[in-house]
């Protein structure tokens, strides 16, 4: 049975009709970056909840989850009509294995995301901790609308502080946006979209490719590289070249 505690949110940041972030402060136990915490609130009687990623580093007393509003959830809705100061319950104990312990020694680390599944990665790059044995690092973050692109302003921030070796790729499948491609991961990678972008190649030899986000993209995203770039996915009892996670 998982340990919950008491937090307090601290700060919502409402960046579109559907995505926000709530902060909260709450007495849990040391984290690993990438790893995730349940969040729920007491409803009809019931507690409720669900599964969010940590934006921030686990040295940041500021807890940050990135969530979007599911109008028929029974959670999200309401996690998105706190204001700072009102209480909610989450985990003492993070859980999950998408973190780097988990991903082996390669040149190039790429780290792609859909949606609100960006978190594990700003908190993996934000803490820095076991990224001095990747020569490259390419975070990619996809969206339906450029609206959707929250942490852009702080991909960007990231970018700047590993000083050339991040590189960032926005990607809108709805609209086109300057700076960012357009469609859908696997068709960019099919077609040598998103390599010729980055400056860098995706290939069983010189990289390991986190995918974090929506299932049918996970999904998608492993069949073109396992067809294309003789990828597989990787695990503790046979080394590969993909790391997953599906975010819903």
């Amino acid at each position: 049975m998982a340990e919950w505690v008491n937090g307090k949110v601290t700060q919502v940041k409402q960046w579109t009709d559907g995505l926000f972030s709530l902060v909260v402060n709450a007495p849990i136990d040391p984290f690993t970056a990438g790893q995730f915490a349940k969040l729920a609130l007491e409803i009809d009687g019931e507690r409720v909840q669900r599964a969010y990623s940590y934006v921030n580093a686990p040295d940041d007393a500021n807890l940050e989850f990135y969530l979007v509003t599911v109008p028929e959830g029974k959670l999200s809705p309401r996690l998105n009509q706190l204001q700072p100061g009102s209480d909610l319950m989450v985990t003492k104990e993070a859980a999950g294995f998408f973190v780097l312990d988990e991903v082996p020694d390669c040149d190039t680390l790429w780290m792609l995301a859909t949606g609100t599944a960006i978190g594990p990665y700003l908190s993996i790059l934000q803490q820095g901790a076991g990224l001095e044995r990747f020569n490259n690092l390419v975070l990619v973050h996809a969206a339906r609308f450029a609206r959707d692109l929250s942490y852009l302003p702080l991909m960007q921030q990231l970018q700047q502080r590993y000083n050339g070796k991040l590189r960032i790729q926005t990607v809108v499948s709805r609209e086109e946006t300057p700076g960012s491609l357009t469609g859908r991961v696997p068709a960019l990678i099919e077609d040598g979209r998103l390599e010729a972008a980055i400056g860098l190649a995706i290939d069983a030899e010189t990289s390991h490719v986190m995918l974090c986000g929506n299932p049918q993209m996970v999904r998608d995203t492993q069949q073109t590289l396992k067809d294309q770039r003789q990828m597989r996915k990787h695990l503790r009892r046979k080394p590969g070249h993909i790391t997953s996670e599906h975010y819903w």
